[in-house]
């Protein structure tokens, strides 16, 4: 007979309590986590709605998928790796000295145990280097003067001008941001076409999306389970915050998904794929049709671990709500409108402080 425990998670609500089954993640069968091919992501509107069912079936399960031939280059993914790695083998005062709290903005360096996702589990067992948007590296703004509404230059080039010393560093990683970013637009395009809305309902709201790049490092460890209990989690047991989450992983494995049966999936990587996830925004435009989907990542082995995520939001100043397919006289919409950007603030301000953020929290159901 199974054994369940409960896993607590906060919301802007206050915190929700999920069961969760205490036998070993297993492996996810193919419809918990498909391979959705892209090849013909260009070809054409009529390909695209073949995709964006399979996707639609996906996101009404667990929420979580792999796709394959994604059309952004390995040499690209592995010349980004190999920055990254370089800029973690630093000491860590050279890596501090793009260190959040220098930075004034949500970008730079957070070092090991700096950050608890959970606050019910440990700290998390990792270290990272964040971008966050910002136009002038944007293919959309080529050639145009915008305001950046998502970031602040000061900010953004103070981590650049920080990295400086590592010659390849920003050029290498603004690459691939570009490449995820265009892929990701790509990809909101086939979850309106799995929503049945026309395939460009959001691309009036892509133009300055919150779109954050993180490049993760978890370190080995020689410490092992003791007594059945987990040792420390590289990341704690958390949902994404915006609409969709692009994600490269390496082989080493560790990202644990939480199924609908309550029971823990062992995402095993798969090479040459990215897994993708739906974010908490897009489940509340799709009324909950579409699942954010609690994850979490251990790494249980003596050598390093690498993965770089990279989240898609909406323009953060644009309010959205439950999109009309979604709502009928049976289903009359679940949550307020509310901006993207707004509802970023308030989770990551949750997460800061263990605390739900705002005195209106009603406005946020």
């Amino acid at each position: 007979m199974t054994s369940f425990t409960t896993l607590e998670l906060l919301t802007p609500t206050g915190p929700v309590s999920r069961r969760v089954s205490l036998a070993p993640p297993r492996k996810p069968t193919e419809s918990e986590m498909p391979i959705i091919d892209l090849t013909t992501i260009d070809d054409g509107e009529n390909a695209r709605k073949v995709l964006a069912e399979k996707m639609k079936l996906a996101a009404e399960n667990t929420g979580f998928f792999y796709v394959s031939n994604h059309g952004i280059p390995e040499k690209l993914i592995q010349s980004a790796l190999e920055q990254v790695k370089g800029f973690f083998n630093q000491s860590p005062a050279d890596k501090d000295r793009v260190g959040f709290a220098r930075s004034g903005k949500s970008c730079g360096y957070h070092s090991v145990g700096s950050t608890q996702i959970n606050n019910t589990e440990t700290r998390d067992k990792k270290e990272t280097f964040s971008m966050r948007y910002d136009t002038r590296i944007d293919p959309f703004h080529a050639g145009k003067t915008h305001e950046d509404v998502n970031s602040t230059f000061a900010a953004t080039d103070f981590v650049w001008n920080g990295t400086s010393h590592l010659p390849n560093f920003r050029p290498v990683l603004t690459e691939f941001y570009q490449e995820r970013l265009k892929l990701a637009r790509k990809i909101i395009r086939l979850f309106a076409l799995a929503l049945g809305l026309p395939e460009d309902y959001f691309d009036s709201i892509v133009t300055q999306p919150g779109a954050d790049a993180v490049h993760i490092h978890y370190p080995g460890t020689d410490e092992m389970p003791r007594n059945g209990q987990d040792v420390d989690v590289g990341i704690g047991s958390h949902t994404d915050i915006q609409c969709v989450t692009l994600l490269w992983q390496d082989m080493s494995g560790g990202l644990q998904v939480l199924s609908a049966a309550d029971e823990w999936l062992d995402a095993q990587p798969i090479e040459g794929t990215l897994v993708i996830n739906i974010g908490d925004f897009l489940q509340r435009l799709s009324n909950n049709k579409f699942k954010s989907t609690v994850h979490r990542v251990y790494n249980r082995q003596k050598t390093s671990r690498y993965a770089m995520p990279f989240f898609l939001g909406f323009n953060p100043d644009h309010i959205c709500e439950v999109v009309p397919t979604c709502v009928d006289a049976d289903h009359p919409p679940l949550y307020e409108p509310i901006s993207c950007g707004k509802w970023r603030e308030v989770r990551l301000k949750l997460a800061e402080t263990g605390k739900v953020a705002s005195q209106d929290k009603n406005s946020l159901l």
